[in-house]
């Protein structure tokens, strides 16, 4: 029985991407030019082309005239809430760092989760905390929630606080297999209360933006829910297949 091989440009396509997730070609950073990924692979620049395409178009790596191919994301947006704050702060040229809280779990209807969405008021829910900073000052307090059972065993150690890594996006992606394909979500202003404020180290009364952000599956199901409390503004591109970050 013949084996169908795969295509070259998917061939490389593959392997690009890998050293990307790997952390071969950072964030932020240039790629190698056409001709010098035609030579490695030993193909022609446009079956090259055609797997930085196609890159492109999954959203990992940006082409501009005149400049090549810059690293964009390794964690490409799914649908409104879900862009990579670190990717954002990398290729800003910014260094975002992560400082872990806690890790909690919660029987069902505790009172910590009776502000989440109701399909999460029923079951045991794991709620991990992180204020996320940027060249040392903090910028966001992220609490990520989801259902005990999808983050079994899970422990500070699984949520580094330096590099690509830190990425919640990929954490729940690589180390806990979740999937999802769509979000939704609500902005709303909000007053720093004491805790908020010596948090953001900013007198207390000071405006805030909270975003609550839940991901969902294909067949609908909720994956997992953040509430993002944070300095600044969000804006946003609109199309009519994907909304993603344009500022953060």
């Amino acid at each position: 029985m013949q084996v169908e091989t795969k295509p070259k440009y998917e061939q490389a396509y593959q392997v690009i991407l890998k050293r990307l997730k790997d952390g071969r070609y950072p964030v932020g950073g240039r790629m190698p030019t056409e001709g010098e990924l035609a030579s490695h692979f030993d193909v022609s620049r446009v079956t090259i082309r055609r797997a930085l395409d196609m890159l492109i178009q999954d959203g990992y790596v940006e082409s501009r005239q005149g400049s090549g191919y810059r690293v964009l994301t390794l964690s490409p947006a799914s649908d409104t809430c879900l862009t990579s704050f670190t990717d954002a702060m990398l290729r800003a040229g910014h260094e975002p760092t992560s400082r872990f809280i806690s890790l909690d779990h919660f029987t069902p209807s505790a009172t910590e989760i009776i502000c989440l969405p109701p399909v999460m008021h029923d079951i045991e829910i794991t709620r991990i905390i992180r204020l996320r900073l940027v060249n040392e000052k903090p910028s966001m307090l992220v609490m990520t929630y989801a259902a005990r059972e999808l983050l079994k065993d899970a422990k500070q150690e699984d949520f580094p606080e330096k590099g690509p890594g830190q990425s919640i996006l990929r954490i729940l992606s690589a180390r806990f297999a979740l999937d999802w394909c769509a979000a939704c979500e609500d902005i709303s202003p909000i007053l720093a209360d004491v805790e908020m404020a010596a948090t953001f180290e900013i007198a207390v009364g000071q405006p805030l933006l909270k975003q609550a952000c839940s991901a969902f599956d294909d067949d609908g199901r909720m994956v997992f829910h953040e509430d993002v409390f944070r300095q600044g503004s969000v804006s946003f591109n609109l199309s009519q297949s994907t909304r993603s970050s344009r500022h953060v």
